[in-house]
Parts: structure tokens; sequence; C-alpha cells
């Protein structure tokens, strides 16, 4: 059996029919399970449930009475089902908000479809460029804040391989949100002075050449390297 990333069952849940709840025939909304184990200690053994979260549902509305009198907890149930099966279950919940941080609604899936459709344009285009060897688009792409940063690691990867000496320059310049992709462009700079046989003044930090004297930017002298 092929083993499913969370990412490719979520993206299977979505495009699946939202099943109808036995006990309201409401219908019922994707859940993100949390990173708790449940009741004996097993855990969920899936990362996406169909949950009822509506207030009127019978078996919600009577699980309060039901559990005060029998373990006298303030709680209630809510119906789940886990996605392509029939065998609905129950899980207490002790707030009518509760397990409701978890829902995925319509605007979060629409939102996450929209992202992994863009990460899907954007490595297709990082795919064409370096086919090309275009790296100046490439390069537009891993200075894009709008792209995905899983892309731009990707294009800053291209970029070390691909760019002339002039992209160090503009990866220097530039501020990256996170540290992987910081730690990214960082490998690409030092590719790319590999490559050109380049590296930074330490006066005025512009790129000379790795066997320069004098910085033809500064006119300061710097040692050989």
């Amino acid at each position: 059996m092929a083993f499913e990333t969370k990412e490719e069952l979520l993206e299977k849940y979505i495009k699946m029919d939202k099943p109808s709840c036995p006990d309201c025939g409401k219908e019922m909304t994707l859940w993100e399970v949390p990173p708790i184990n449940f009741s004996d200690g097993l855990g969920w053994q899936t990362p996406y449930l169909f949950v009822c979260f509506n207030d009127a549902c019978p078996s919600f509305k009577a699980g309060w009475e039901h559990l005060m009198d029998t373990v006298e907890a303030p709680a209630s149930y809510r119906c789940y089902v886990e996605p392509g099966r029939d065998n609905f279950e129950y899980m207490p919940v002790f707030s009518p908000i509760g397990a409701t941080g978890g829902k995925l609604d319509d605007a979060v899936l629409i939102e996450q479809e929209a992202k992994k459709e863009l990460l899907k344009q954007t490595f297709s285009l990082l795919t064409d460029y370096y086919m090309s060897k275009d790296w100046d688009e490439i390069l537009k792409i891993c200075l894009d804040p709008t792209k995905p940063a899983k892309a731009r690691l990707k294009a800053a990867e291209m970029v070390g391989e691909l760019g002339d000496a002039d992209a160090a320059e503009h990866l220097l310049n530039h501020n990256f949100p996170t540290p992987v992709l910081q730690e990214g462009v960082k490998n690409a700079i030092e590719q790319l002075h590999e490559r050109h046989f380049t590296r930074e003044c330490p006066y005025c930090a512009e790129i000379i050449k790795k066997r320069a004297t004098v910085c033809r930017h500064c006119s300061k002298e710097v040692s050989r390297v």
C-alpha cells in the first residue's frame, strides 16, 4: 500500500462529497485532528475526520444531560466519521466551541487549494526557466515575497547553479523571511562566488574578484585570497 502524505490526504478529502450526520442529517465538516492522543491513547489513526458541528443535532443536545447523569461531567458528544468510511462514532466535547478550532471550513479549504495551485504553477515556471537557463527570471521568483517559500528555496538553488556573478548582489541586498530560506540563499551566494571566482569586499561589501588587491568600488586595498 502506497503511503500518502498529510497534504495528499487533504487534497483527496477536499474533493470528497461531505457525509451527512446520521442524527440530524446536516452536512458534516472536515476537521483537522489535533496532535494529541484520544481516549485509549492510541491516537486517531488519521489526520482528518468529518465532524458534525450542528449545535441543534439531537445527539449533541442530549449528550449534555446524559454525561452529567452518568459521569457527572459537563460535556456532550459530537458525531464523527473517518473519510471514506461509514462507521459513525462520537467524541466528547466540553463546551459548544469544543473542537471547533480544527474546523476546515470552505474558506480555509479554498485558500489552501489556492496555495497548492500557486506552488504547482511556480514550480512549473521554474522548470521551464531552468531548461532555458533563464536565471534572471528564476531570480525574480526567488526575490518575490508572494511566491511560496518552498518554490523560492528551489529558485535560490537554481540561481546558485545558473546565475551570473551579479545575482549574488541581488541576493545579498534582499531580506528573506525564514531561516531555511536564508540558509538556502547563503548557499546559493557561496556557489555563485565559487563559480565566478568572486567574493565580497570586507570594507564596502561590493562584489570583487577573489584575486583583487584593490576594491574597484571603494578603492580600499584588500588582501588576496
